[in-house]
């Protein structure tokens, strides 16, 4: 019998179906961190702040489905969109894609299990703070270096 080969490994991100392009998250936490842009020079910076609707244990949006109400400014990946989001880690599975490298061995998709992403360290869970328990004047001095 011949292994089919993996829907990411056949399909560009537009091919994708809705169900296996929410598949590719890999459940980091990342993209909920709060960032701070320098105005002067474009660069982002993230902190250790996150959403106040992140679940810290599990890395997911507690109102997924709602966040758009709730949070006017959150992001939304698509495949058209991916490349403008030049501040994703390193290991987004999403970004990874786009730049045509493979998914990490720790992507559940390829490990079969969701908390590989948690057991390689590269989530943000236990790391990170909800934004309601600091005033947005004291971000600035929740800016982390430990994001790839």
């Amino acid at each position: 019998m011949i292994a089919q080969v993996p829907f990411w490994q056949r399909k560009r991100l537009h091919e994708m179906t809705p169900r296996e392009w929410e598949s590719l998250c890999d459940g980091c936490g990342k993209c909920c961190l709060n960032k701070l842009e320098d105005e002067d020079t474009g660069e982002v910076y993230h902190t250790d702040l996150v959403c106040r609707y992140m679940d810290d244990e599990t890395c997911q949006c507690t109102v997924y489905e709602q966040r758009l109400e709730k949070v006017p400014g959150c992001t939304v990946l698509t495949p058209e969109t991916v490349n403008y989001y030049h501040w994703l880690p390193y290991t987004c599975a999403y970004r990874t894609l786009a730049e045509n490298r493979p998914l990490a061995e720790w992507h559940p998709l390829r490990s079969g299990d969701p908390e590989s992403v948690h057991e390689a360290g590269v989530s943000v869970r236990h790391r990170v703070l909800s934004e309601d328990r600091v005033t947005e004047q004291d971000w600035e001095e929740h800016i982390i270096h430990w994001i790839l």
